[in-house]
């Protein structure tokens, strides 16, 4: 998958792009994205698609949590994480954005192959703390589940989660699940 900036040396993209996908050579997957008509879609895609139509985005919260195999939930929309808001997502696009600075943005964030296309993730550490900093968008059963089911799984030790819950400051709203985790 590609956009059409990503192409060098060609003049005048958008009219190439359309001839090949006149002729078959190119399927238009979405506004400005392309892919190979035999190219292989895996079960991420879909944060293929969401990082190459906005970049500069981390993928969290439940699409996170979704990536890492923490908990049941299935993401219907893929969430991103930005600095800041002069783009919004394309409507109904299945795209929601959250928004961080500083720190709570940049602490955490892994890179991945997907697809041949490097995607920003947050650890699941992060992704946890994430859970509980925004539990009035996603709900506090979330946030407890993906605590719970991160603990069991071994996905982040306690000093890693704590560094993550302090970065996003929701120490005091984690601590008594914190304190169940280990007794």
């Amino acid at each position: 998958m590609f956009r059409a900036g990503d192409i060098p040396d060609v003049r005048k993209p958008q009219t190439e792009l359309c001839r090949m996908v006149a002729d078959g050579e190119l399927i238009r997957v979405g506004r400005g994205l392309y892919s190979l008509p035999d190219a292989k879609v895996g079960e991420n895609h879909s944060l293929v698609e969401a990082v190459k139509l906005y970049h500069g985005g981390v993928i969290c919260l439940i699409s996170a949590l979704y990536f890492h195999r923490i908990g049941t939930q299935l993401p219907y929309e893929t969430w991103i994480m930005r600095q800041n808001r002069n783009v919004a997502p394309v409507k109904g696009s299945p795209v929601r954005f959250v928004y961080c600075t500083g720190d709570a943005f940049s602490f955490g964030v892994e890179k991945h192959m997907i697809e041949g296309t490097e995607i920003s993730i947050y650890s699941p550490a992060k992704t946890v703390a994430d859970c509980f900093k925004y539990r009035n968008k996603i709900g506090l059963d979330v946030a407890l589940e993906a605590l719970q089911e991160g603990w069991k799984a071994n996905l982040f030790t306690m000093n890693e989660l704590y560094a993550a819950v302090k970065v996003c400051r929701v120490q005091k709203i984690i601590q008594p699940y914190m304190e169940m985790l280990v007794q």
